[in-house]
């Protein structure tokens, strides 16, 4: 390792108070969430319900600027229920970028439809639109105001967007794209609370999105997602089928339909709630923390750190380290970072690598392979000290 290296070594271990292991991501606690959890307890409510559920969903709806949010026990549940709920059936093909974690593609499995993947940009990391509108001249066609895919007959119902490490995709030809070959745009914004594409909230724009909560998200309920509408009706089915389809009664149990046990127990809503008052400053932190990487890594040629589109304010949720030029190898990165006590990580392998997903159908991917090849996660927590109680 040389001087250079070992000078980035001794900062980013400088930022985190000198630690011997420097986590990708770990959770931020306070006596806040303490107290929370501790109300929650001693209420006896911990369950599936419970006044902090309420209270959560509602604080969230205020937040993300939506009609409705409905808590869940985690994001792959919160996708496959808006997917679901927006009218996304069996044997349909649902457009998805490539690049993306794989409850994306999991999340549309789960309901029988087929992942579809397409490439994406490097100005965003996420979906490409203009190359996605290409590929839909090259392989679709209308039919019964329906888009269908030529080559397998099967209609192509979805579009995900996911927002890439907290950076919002570009929303507004997306959109246009959707209405001109009516598709059902449903939001993957697992890793983008606290985004905002052009001054909107990220997740406010498709039929339905889903969030996540895991403990190495921005914020975190433990385990959890919410899906997100701005549709009444929408969110009322998905509360019913999340909570098992369970027709209210005093104390009959009948339920109307195969329902799902996907509801957010208590005590987690409890920490949610906590932790979502001090997003803000969680925020605040990281976009500091983007700053301090920038300087650290404008004086090593090839590097740059990515910032976020020029259109959006992002989340920074995961710092991104771009290798622009073959002077550097990223696993030699990787393995001199892990090597030093500091966990990075590659982004995630491309789904139409993925053994199970090896058959889908799917377009071009040539930015989606070189994106993969170039990117590095760094410790993206915020600082010790950065955020307030």
């Amino acid at each position: 390792m040389n001087s250079q290296w070992s000078q980035i070594v001794k900062e980013i271990k400088e930022i985190y108070k000198n630690k011997d292991f420097v986590p990708l991501h770990e959770p931020t606690f306070s006596e806040t969430d303490i107290e929370y959890v501790t109300d929650c307890i001693r209420s006896g409510w911990v369950s599936s319900v419970g006044k902090y559920v309420d209270d959560f969903e509602k604080k969230l709806a205020e937040y993300t600027g939506v009609k409705r949010v409905v808590a869940v026990v985690n994001g792959t549940a919160a996708l496959h229920i808006a997917l679901k709920v927006a009218g996304v059936q069996a044997n349909d093909e649902v457009f998805m970028p490539a690049l993306t974690f794989v409850a994306t593609a999991n999340a549309a499995t789960y309901l029988q439809a087929i992942p579809h993947f397409v490439d994406v940009s490097e100005e965003t990391l996420g979906l490409d639109p203009v190359k996605l509108e290409n590929y839909i001249q090259e392989i679709g066609e209308m039919r019964n105001g329906q888009l269908v895919n030529k080559k397998t007959n099967r209609v192509i119902r979805a579009v995900v967007p996911m927002h890439t490490f907290g950076h919002p995709v570009d929303l507004d030809p997306l959109i246009e794209l959707c209405s001109k070959y009516h598709l059902i745009l449903v939001e993957d914004a697992a890793e983008s609370l606290g985004s905002f594409y052009k001054g909107k909230h990220t997740g406010g724009f498709g039929v339905a999105s889903a969030l996540s909560f895991n403990g190495n998200k921005i914020m975190t309920t433990g385990g959890g997602g919410a899906i997100l509408t701005n549709n009444e009706k929408l969110a009322d089915y998905a509360k019913h089928i999340t909570t098992t389809a369970k027709v209210p009664h005093r104390w009959e149990y009948v339920h109307d339909e195969a329902g799902y046990n996907y509801r957010m127990p208590n005590i987690n809503a409890a920490l949610g709630c906590a932790q979502l008052e001090k997003l803000d400053s969680f925020i605040a932190s990281k976009r500091q923390l983007t700053n301090r990487y920038k300087k650290l890594f404008e004086q090593v040629e090839s590097l740059k750190v990515f910032s976020e589109p020029i259109f959006a304010k992002s989340n920074f949720w995961l710092q991104t380290l771009i290798i622009e030029r073959k002077k550097y190898n990223r696993d030699e990165i990787l393995e001199m970072l892990n090597n030093n006590g500091i966990m990075a990580r590659p982004i995630w392998k491309p789904l139409d690598q993925l053994v199970s997903y090896a058959d889908c159908p799917k377009s071009d991917l040539t930015t989606t392979n070189k994106i993969n090849n170039i990117i590095i996660n760094l410790p993206s927590s915020p600082p010790i000290g950065g955020t307030s109680s």
